[in-house]
């Protein structure tokens, strides 16, 4: 019972908590991408998980793999010449109220936005369970935009996707324009609540949202995060609610969506039902909450009792 996800993974630079880069005299560097945190929280849960990209090699690239190694996260890397791509960056910097966070990106001309699907184990994905990649991958370039669209086509398994709608990556209307053409090619769709009403153009409550993203791009599952709200999911004509786990004032929450992804698939692959998925995935993205960095080292004996435990407070 297998997961393969692919996509670029930036290193991610980021001042110490509430300073802002013009002042910052250090910064703090983590690999950071949605496709190898839902892999590494897989792997970390118990799961059979692989992460392929393309990376430059060089010392920025090898730094990626390296930290997801620390993870014991298991790697496939097209390694590009540094003359046909760069290690794609992102800065962050993180606020308390009333300031708000900031993510800059500088991901132009990235060694993924060159990858072709001959460059990858064509044979993996098509016998993997489920073949997970997200929105920020096809914004890099046209090129990766129809490699998105093929590795997705030619998977055996559940197709996921994330919108992973980025503002500073593409505007709301070309991630439709672009992602729309990928759909027929998706059965299961994860999205941030704010994400999938700028990307689908769509207001109303999440309970309408995700029945109405669902029966309009026929996707067999649409799951909706909404941050301290919890998760709501649509699967088989059936409505699926989860409230989110409370937590003290979050040490680092930039990540949790994409925590929560990897708990739910990981579950999924399990045989799990809809209910029991959204539970641990409620429960990875609240511990992973209480952590600093994209890739937080969550045990699964602390999915299970937060799970049990939030269970019993229910009944």
């Amino acid at each position: 019972m297998s997961l393969v996800t692919f996509g670029e993974t930036a290193l991610r630079f980021s001042p110490p908590d509430g300073q802002r880069f013009e002042t910052a005299r250090n910064v703090g560097l983590r690999a950071d991408g949605a496709a190898s945190t839902v892999a590494a929280t897989a792997s970390r849960l118990g799961g059979d998980a692989v992460w392929f990209s393309k990376l430059p090699d060089t010392p920025l690239g090898r730094r990626v793999v390296a930290e997801l190694h620390e993870h014991g996260l298991e790697t496939d890397v097209v390694w590009a010449d540094p003359e046909d791509g760069r290690q794609g960056l992102t800065f962050h910097e993180a606020a308390a109220a009333p300031r708000e966070d900031r993510l800059l990106q500088d991901r132009g001309d990235t060694a993924m936005g060159t990858l072709r699907p001959g460059e990858l184990p064509m044979g993996q994905i098509q016998e993997a369970d489920v073949v997970f990649t997200a929105g920020s991958t096809a914004a890099l370039s046209e090129t990766a935009a129809d490699t998105t669209g093929a590795l997705l086509r030619a998977a055996g398994g559940i197709r996921a996707l994330d919108l992973d709608f980025h503002p500073g990556l593409w505007s709301a209307e070309e991630a439709h324009d672009t992602l729309s053409d990928l759909f027929d090619a998706v059965d299961l769709l994860f999205a941030n609540e704010e994400q999938a009403k700028a990307v689908f153009d769509r207001t109303g409550r999440p309970r309408e949202l995700v029945h109405t993203i669902a029966a309009d791009y026929d996707f067999s599952r649409v799951v909706l995060t909404r941050s301290e709200h919890g998760v709501v999911a649509y699967h088989d004509n059936v409505l699926h609610e989860q409230d989110a786990i409370e937590t003290g004032p979050p040490v680092d929450d930039a990540r949790q969506h994409d925590v929560l992804v990897g708990a739910v698939l990981q579950q999924l692959i399990d045989g799990a039902p809809t209910d029991e998925a959204l539970a641990h995935g409620s429960a990875a993205a609240a511990l992973a909450r209480t952590m600093p960095g994209p890739l937080t080292p969550i045990e699964p004996a602390e999915v299970e009792r937060l799970v049990a435990a939030n269970t019993d407070r229910g009944r």
